[in-house]
């Protein structure tokens, strides 16, 4: 997501944060790094991925080899769902990204890990940007809810409420489960751009996987730097969007910061439990094993 780090925008990038995606100025290493991250991605999602993720992907054909370029990208995204990719040098102030999302724009990195960053990266690259959310924008549904996202944004600002809704974005764009016919599946960014945490996602005992519930998405604490301890399980994108759509946040936000934050990894009386985690990854994290 954004942050608060500096104010202007920096050299050679416009009043908006974007920047020229300059595709031709990646090299022959960057886009083998592109293609092996892609290969080893797509092999394992068949049957974790949504099927709205996947359906994005074969649509938007980045199955081509090497990095997309974002015109292209785009000029196939417009025509499904309105939205276009736009590059930026990195992470953007809180006001510039939901400017873009409300306005149907999806900021990317235009930049790419190292060879020895393929399992983690702190700061999203176009690898995470575009193969991780970018199938999810060609989805109708999900494209509304990231545009109405960006608008409530707008909103939290105005009530210094970017707290609760960040862990909204966290829980369900960047880490969020759904239950489709035939069991749980990925659909967060976070969740399918990354390798390890793909498997443990959907296959690890030590997580709880728990039933979404706004309020409680929005009291929950998470970390940045390992596996999640909680996934949140929508029951579709239409029922996420109308949640979305239909809140009047403003009271919402005041009943949040009269009740306290809920751990990373701690169950509630009113959870609504799909599958109750074991912990012993969190454990054994805790304990330096």
């Amino acid at each position: 997501m954004a942050n608060h780090s500096t104010v202007l925008p920096p050299p050679g990038a416009a009043s908006d944060w974007t920047v020229a995606q300059n595709w031709s100025h990646y090299t022959p290493e960057e886009h083998a790094t592109w293609d092996t991250l892609f290969a080893r991605q797509s092999k394992l999602l068949p049957g974790r991925a949504s099927d709205a993720w996947l359906r994005g992907l074969d649509v938007l054909k980045l199955s081509k080899p090497g990095i997309p370029d974002f015109e292209e990208l785009s000029e196939r995204l417009m025509k499904l769902t309105g939205w276009q990719v736009v590059a930026v040098p990195g992470l953007v102030p809180d006001e510039i990204f939901f400017d873009h999302m409300a306005n149907r724009r999806f900021v990317a990195g235009n930049f790419i890990r190292r060879p020895d960053q393929l399992d983690y990266l702190q700061e999203p690259d176009v690898f995470h940007d575009v193969f991780g959310h970018v199938p999810m924008l060609a989805d109708p549904v999900f494209a509304d809810y990231l545009a109405a996202y960006g608008r409530g944004g707008q909103r939290a600002m105005q009530h210094d409420a970017l707290k609760y809704l960040g862990r909204l974005y966290w829980y369900t764009v960047e880490f969020g489960l759904i239950a489709e016919p035939d069991g749980l599946r990925i659909y967060g960014s976070g969740i399918v751009s990354s390798y390890a945490e793909s498997r443990f996602a959907l296959d690890d005992p030590s997580p709880h996987r728990l039933r979404f519930d706004l309020a409680r998405v929005m009291r929950t604490d998470y970390r940045i730097d390992d596996f999640q301890q909680n996934y949140f399980v929508i029951p579709s994108f239409d029922e996420l969007l109308r949640v979305t759509v239909e809140t009047d946040f403003a009271p919402l936000y005041d009943s949040l910061r009269e009740q306290p934050d809920i751990p990373v990894a701690q169950i509630i009386s009113d959870d609504e439990v799909i599958t109750r985690g074991t912990q012993d990854y969190a454990r054994s994290r805790a304990s330096g094993k």
